[in-house]
């Protein structure tokens, strides 16, 4: 579950805008007169908005980093890849039910194909997993890390093929120094199965599906909030990471590591590892909600690379001239993204702002 576009891109190209179609009141006032000028958003409202955006980013980066480095430490003692996912599912399901019976958010009434669609969104998330964790065994490291980079490109290939949506050249332009720069960054022994590279590129392709139909079930037709996403969810990620864990044979090898290696610790580390994860996975879908999916991959990349910098830090990893340059093209490429997108949307603004003045003064007769 935890294992995790511009939303308005996501959500429509339009913007949103409310129509207004008489021309002239009953007592023959003419409204093009009478009717007070349009008056855009003031500027503190959209910087409040950006600002709450670069918010909710700064808090999914903090938490992201947070449990990839309690992963990496659960991991060296509890090497069960699925039932540590299943655990996180497991708390989003009791976290939910927590905040539900508190009254914090209700349920919508759904069709047979709308819980249908969210069976599918559960199974994507839980295969998306699986396969990451197959092609780690017949691919390196390296290899696996440079073809997940390339995420971001495969997000604007749904957008633009599934929803006709376009992007500037310069989001293009800017998308290539975060993806490249990941490879720089992680270069290393390159080496995989014609099988590994098809399930990594695989891999990489269900992850952007992953985020946008993430977004999309945020703010399309649905619009469910995050808890409710993960209420709802939650039940069924933790029995598919049960039937996982079970045909790869870790309940088994968890019997045995129950009886001679768990201790009491172990134990408190895993659950506070769970509440970690159930507040990742609400952060990470209001995230995606507010900036979209695109952004959410781009995201993604550059936490990759603060995670290697951290490993430098606290694990003393070697740092190479390549590796050094790789960081730095990410980060940038990342300020530059931000930066695009940042202008886009300001244009958005303009064009959204004239549009709604002109639908709100009415034909003259």
């Amino acid at each position: 579950m935890s294992s995790h576009g511009s939303s308005n891109g996501a959500a429509s190209g339009n913007g949103g805008k409310d129509t207004f179609g008489s021309s002239s009141s009953g007592n023959g006032i003419n409204i093009v007169d009478s009717a007070p000028p349009y008056n855009p958003p003031p500027p503190a409202e959209k910087e409040l908005t950006a600002r709450s955006k670069y918010q909710w980013l700064a808090v999914y980066f903090a938490l992201n980093l947070a449990l990839t480095l309690y992963n990496k430490a659960v991991m060296g003692k509890f090497p069960f890849p699925y039932l540590l996912t299943g655990i996180h599912a497991f708390f989003g399901m009791m976290g939910c039910m927590f905040f539900h019976a508190k009254g914090t958010f209700k349920l919508t009434k759904l069709t047979d194909r709308e819980n249908l669609t969210l069976f599918l969104f559960s199974t994507l998330y839980t295969i998306n997993i699986a396969i990451s964790n197959v092609s780690l065994n017949l691919v390196t490291i390296p290899f696996h890390q440079v073809v997940r980079a390339m995420t971001p490109f495969f997000t604007v290939i749904i957008y633009v093929v599934f929803y006709s949506k376009t992007y500037g050249r310069m989001t293009y332009f800017s998308l290539i120094p975060v993806v490249a720069g990941v490879g720089f960054a992680t270069a290393g022994d390159y080496y995989f199965t014609p099988l590994g590279f098809i399930l990594t590129l695989l891999g990489a392709f269900l992850a952007a599906l992953k985020t946008v139909v993430t977004n999309r079930i945020q703010t399309g037709r649905l619009k469910l909030s995050p808890l409710e996403i993960l209420h709802r969810m939650s039940p069924l990620a933790f029995v598919q990471t049960l039937i996982y864990a079970y045909f790869t044979g870790e309940i088994s090898r968890l019997k045995i590591y129950a009886a001679e290696t768990m201790t009491g610790r172990d134990v408190l580390f895993l659950m506070m590892n769970g509440v970690i994860a159930f507040a990742l996975n609400v952060i990470s879908f209001t995230a995606n909600k507010k900036t979209g999916a695109l952004t959410m991959t781009v995201a993604a990349n550059v936490k990759q690379i603060l995670t290697i910098v951290l490993s430098i830090i606290f694990w003393g990893l070697v740092l190479t001239p390549m590796n050094a340059i790789g960081i730095t093209l990410t980060l940038a490429g990342g300020a530059w993204y931000a930066k695009v997108e940042l202008e886009a949307k300001s244009k958005r603004q303009v064009v959204d702002a004239e549009l709604g003045r002109k639908d709100k003064m009415p034909e003259k007769n």
